[in-house]
């Protein structure tokens, strides 16, 4: 590896995001140092937690462990679940034998490295991961297109309410593009990607609520977790006693796209924070908070229905990565119902006073109404979504 290569300035030598399963402490801190400028990385310490993070969470561009944190156990178990079988996965070894790189090519590992990445080019590597992973999820995607057929009547409704509604409230919307623009730098609207309908893919539409940096934000946010303990730790400026004098950190390590002092880095992770939950999150700008608890922020969405990629009532549109977690024939059914603004599992949370619902039952509201849909049924959850609208939360 070319280390006179990094280049600290480049705002796309973050862009991929890599898990590095791995307890050795030397291990992980050469890694950043030699990678850790051009890659996003989140460390974890075992297989087990790995699992949890990617089925909860947005998967990342590829998963590196060794095969001294279980790491072939892993493979076999990310192979076996619909939504991680093209998750890249890289092996590293501290002996590299024809057996292991049998035994990883045979378990559909992407790649084996030494421990020590003495020999392989892992960035190239990575970029080519990305792009086969992207033709992959969309030939999934061409191949998985159930033909869903939207009634007449249902289309009628959506384009002569959205239509009306739009019109009606175009004063309002224009001043709130006013007041995000004059409340915070960024854009006006947030678009995401969502799979509707038959599997298809479209942007879906909100008013944006956060600050630009969020990302960011959640790394400096430990003191306002709500299931941190109090500390009394103190960090100056990002360094460490040895290096505050000095003015600049002596041992520079690059974490989840920032600098970081290596020594601050192995204190903080021994007080490592699983969880991440905040009340009055202050990544949230002050008029977005208004808008999430008045629901305005999904108004944009009336384009969408208007446009055709989602209907009213209908099962919501979910984001890619939970889409992929429904391909099989248990679940397809989901899909084979009209994307909607607001739809059964919704009005049935609220109407039985729970506050959450399990994935489980959410889907298998999702398939009742995806078989029985009609006007009744629609006027029916329609009316009872009003309510909701009253529902204020800020957590």
């Amino acid at each position: 590896m070319n280390e006179n290569a990094i280049n600290t300035t480049d705002k796309e030598t973050f862009s991929i995001k890599v898990i590095l399963v791995e307890k050795n402490d030397q291990v992980i801190v050469n890694f950043l140092k030699k990678f850790g400028s051009r890659l996003n990385v989140k460390v974890l310490e075992s297989a087990e937690e790995c699992l949890e993070f990617i089925r909860n969470a947005y998967p990342p561009d590829a998963i590196i462990i060794g095969t001294s944190m279980g790491g072939i156990d892993f493979l076999e178990k990310v192979r076996q679940e619909s939504w991680t079988r093209t998750l890249p996965v890289v092996i590293t070894s501290e002996q590299i034998t024809p057996a292991l790189v049998k035994e990883v090519a045979d378990k559909k590992g992407d790649d084996l490295y030494p421990t020590d990445f003495s020999s392989g080019e892992l960035i190239t590597r990575l970029e080519y991961f990305i792009k086969r992973r992207h033709y992959q999820a969309t030939q999934q995607a061409k191949s998985n297109i159930l033909e869903v057929k939207i009634p007449f009547w249902k289309r009628f409704i959506d384009v002569t309410s959205t239509g009306f509604a739009l019109l009606l409230l175009s004063p309002i919307l224009i001043i709130v593009a006013i007041l995000i623009k004059l409340d915070s730098k960024g854009p006006i609207v947030y678009k995401s990607r969502r799979v509707g309908a038959g599997y298809r893919i479209f942007e879906i539409y909100k008013f944006r609520t956060m600050r630009t940096d969020a990302d960011q934000m959640i790394k400096n946010m430990g003191s306002l977790n709500m299931y941190t303990k109090e500390k009394s730790e103190k960090k100056i400026s990002g360094l460490c006693e040895q290096c505050t004098p000095l003015g600049a950190c002596q041992q520079q390590l690059y974490l989840d796209g920032e600098i970081t002092c290596e020594k601050v880095y192995l204190n903080q992770k021994k007080e490592k924070v699983a969880f991440m939950k905040f009340q009055n999150d202050p990544r949230i700008t002050k008029f977005g908070g208004f808008l999430r608890n008045s629901s305005i922020d999904e108004l944009p969405q009336l384009f969408n229905i208007f446009m055709g990629d989602m209907s009213l009532i209908g099962n919501r549109p979910l984001p890619l990565y939970e889409a992929e977690k429904l391909t099989t024939d248990k679940y397809i059914e989901r899909f084979a119902g009209p994307g909607g603004l607001t739809g059964l599992w919704q009005v049935t949370k609220r109407g039985k006073g729970k506050k959450e619902m399990t994935e489980e039952e959410r889907i298998e509201l999702d398939i009742e109404y995806a078989r029985n849909f009609s006007f009744k049924f629609d006027m029916k959850i329609f009316f009872m979504t009003f309510p909701a609208l009253l529902q204020s939360e800020n957590v």
